[in-house]
């Protein structure tokens, strides 16, 4: 079977499984888990940021973040597309009672600064506070793109002139540094808070790092905490998070080039491909409408699976385990029900 539903059906690697037995373990409730320390040092480090936090899942690191900024009925601003807003159940009204403040995604997965200015309200007490503006890089419902680095330098100063938060859901973020050619902490320096993931491109079998200052983690950790995501000997899944940092972030080009070519091929044969293509995602429509649960029934049943994007859009995301070969017979399968 192709599995091209997401890059969260990675498998650890072979060198993720030794660490994973070898890995020396305490207790990181009480902060005394070494290779969870050594993990959330290393993060740190890679992202230029004070300290991090290791947790279950981005969902859970995208939460604390809105926990620590926002109080019961404070708001943040957030794009109608992104990840934080549409796939994490509600979490932040359910857990945090914060209001989300909802404006338009462009198609770049940007949201215009003019509209993020008249989303902030006035200090008026008929309306709640906003306190946090959220980012999604890449972005993964407009198909991998990347925010253009000036773009999040200028959101950081709209954020700085009204004094509010600003974080990153970076669970791509690595794939928009090979992309661009960046370092990742280039990447991740205009944000306060940050979550990264080791679960996807980088195929660690669990996991997300939240980032920030000392203040903000101490915080944090205790957020993590209320959540129920403290774990006890919890070194045994950052040592897979270690390889991921060290030796997986390089390769992820291979997914960026196994993903072009899977949408030349898409194009040769007539589908419709969202472009530009910049990272691992391709997003792609049939030439014509037919029931998206038929078409992925009969990809399915000759060994390929996509995911649903909803009104006639599929997703394909390459990923480690991938090959050219994988790619081709995918294409081969997609060719015949056209």
């Amino acid at each position: 079977m192709i599995d091209l539903r997401s890059d969260t059906v990675t498998q650890p690697t072979p060198a993720m499984r030794r660490a994973m037995a070898e890995a020396p373990v305490g207790d990181d409730v009480y902060g005394e888990d070494p290779t969870v320390n050594r993990l959330e040092a290393l993060a740190a480090e890679r992202l230029g940021k004070e300290a991090a936090l290791f947790v279950p899942s981005g969902t859970m690191g995208n939460l604390i973040s809105l926990l620590v900024v926002c109080g019961r009925g404070d708001e943040y601003i957030v794009g109608d597309n992104q990840h934080t807003y549409i796939y994490e159940a509600g979490g932040a009204s359910a857990v945090g009672s914060i209001h989300p403040r909802v404006v338009p995604n462009l198609p770049d997965g940007t949201m215009a600064l003019q509209a993020i200015e008249a989303a902030i309200r006035p200090d008026n007490v008929h309306f709640p506070r906003t306190r946090l503006i959220a980012l999604e890089n890449t972005h993964n419902r407009m198909g991998g793109r990347i925010l253009p680095p000036e773009y999040v330098a200028q959101v950081r100063a709209l954020a700085d002139r009204h004094g509010l938060w600003l974080h990153g859901d970076g669970a791509r973020l690595w794939n928009a540094a090979v992309a661009l050619g960046a370092s990742p902490a280039e990447l991740a320096a205009p944000f306060d808070s940050l979550s990264v993931c080791l679960s996807k491109g980088l195929a660690a079998p669990v996991g997300s790092l939240v980032v920030g200052s000392r203040d903000f983690i101490a915080e944090a950790r205790r957020a993590r905490k209320v959540l129920g995501g403290g774990m006890r000997q919890a070194g045994i899944l950052a040592a897979a998070g270690i390889v991921a940092l060290t030796e997986m972030i390089p390769r992820l080009a291979e997914d960026h080039a196994n993903a072009q070519r899977l949408a030349d091929g898409l194009e040769a044969l007539g589908y419709r491909v969202h472009r530009p293509v910049e990272t691992n995602i391709v997003v792609f429509e049939l030439p014509e409408p037919r029931p998206e649960d038929r078409m992925m029934s009969a990809w399915r049943e000759q060994g390929l699976l996509v995911s649903s994007f909803g009104g006639g859009r599929f997703r394909a995301v390459t990923h480690n385990g991938i090959e050219p070969s994988h790619v081709e017979q995918a294409l081969r399968v997609l060719a015949t029900t056209l």
